[in-house]
This record gives structure tokens, sequence and C-alpha cells, in this order.
């Protein structure tokens, strides 16, 4: 495959991007998610953060309520994050090296979101 045949994350990014914020609760997350069919959403006005499934699994495992906890308290902060022009390959590869499942994409502020899902389903 030629570099101008190459998919990038533009190409398979999820966005608009959905996002929630710090003091909602990780019950509020969870419905958003469920509604948006996605597994994470960025909270915005926070230095890279995320809530994804995997923080929710993490919380309701440890017997916490999750309607009264909040997104601010089980969110993933300092996340890495992706670019909308880098390959597929390197996601990829970032995804792994990081064990992550989410990247939020960036360009001057956050754009989009691309999943391991993403991948997926534009490599089969």
């Amino acid at each position: 495959m030629s570099s101008e045949e190459r998919l990038t994350v533009e190409d398979v990014m999820s966005a608009p991007l959905e996002t929630i914020s710090k003091d909602a609760t990780v019950m509020e997350a969870t419905q958003r998610m469920r509604e948006k069919d996605i597994n994470a959403l960025v909270v915005p006005n926070t230095p890279r953060a995320i809530i994804s499934s995997t923080d929710v699994l993490s919380a309701v495992a440890d017997g916490r309520d999750t309607s009264e906890l909040q997104v601010a308290d089980v969110m993933t902060t300092d996340v890495e994050t992706a670019t909308p022009d880098l390959y597929m390959e390197e996601v990829a590869a970032m995804m792994t090296n990081y064990g992550i499942k989410h990247l939020p994409v960036v360009d001057d502020g956050y754009v989009g979101m691309v999943s391991s899902t993403d991948i997926t389903a534009h490599l089969s």
C-alpha cells in the first residue's frame, strides 16, 4: 500500500467528539456512553482526561455508588493523544505500547476520538 493510500486518524476517528463535565456523576457518564454507543468520553477543561468504560467498571468493582460518584473521581488523567495526520499503524502501535483503547485526537483543540474498535473496523 502506498503512503497515499494509507489511512490516517482523521479517516477513521469518531467526530464530533463526545464530552462530559468532570462534575457530572459517573452514572450520567455511563448513560451518555450507552446513548451514543461509545466506550469513552473526553472530559474538557481538564488537562487531557477521559472517562472510559474501564474506569466505570473499576468503580463498580470497588463497590462505589456511581449515582453519587463524580467523573473527576474516576477519570483517567494525563492521557496520550493523537493528531489527525498520524497513520493508523502509528496509532495502533501507540495503543499497544501504552495498553490503551482510546486516544483523543487533537489539533488546536480536541477534534475527535480514535479507538481500537475504529482501527479494527477499518482493517477488516
